[in-house]
């Protein structure tokens, strides 16, 4: 399975934003939680967010729930992350992960698929 990270550039502050992970590869049925992660200059990679594919269960961290929104595309072999109200402080490279256990996990070790990583700048 080969992930492909989308949707990233440069986005004013207050702005919004729509990454798109596109999955590709017949084993793809397999992976059962997807997730997005960050990592800005300077700082470890974190969870954003997460969702279930099979039941659209979601999951988030605190510091983007109350503004973003993560859905699945199982037809289209695709997840997205949408993300308003923009900050400075979110620019990062935004990173599409996939995990083959089901349970709604945060921690980067969990994750066995990554995605190349595509970079949100937000200007103040």
């Amino acid at each position: 399975v080969q992930l492909q990270a989308s949707g990233g550039g440069l986005v004013q502050a207050g702005g919004s934003m729509r990454l798109s992970c596109a999955a590709s590869g017949n084993t793809f049925i397999s992976i059962y939680v997807m997730g997005w992660f960050r990592q800005a200059p300077g700082k470890e990679r974190e969870f954003v967010a997460g969702i279930r594919r099979s039941d659209g269960s979601t999951y988030y961290a605190d510091s983007v729930k109350d503004r973003s929104t993560i859905s699945r595309d199982n037809a289209k072999n695709t997840v997205y992350l949408g993300m308003n109200s923009l900050k400075p402080e979110d620019t990062a490279v935004y990173y599409c992960a996939a995990r083959y256990g089901s349970g709604l996990s945060t921690e980067e070790r969990e994750y066995v698929l990554w995605g190349q990583g595509t970079q949100v700048t937000v200007s103040s």
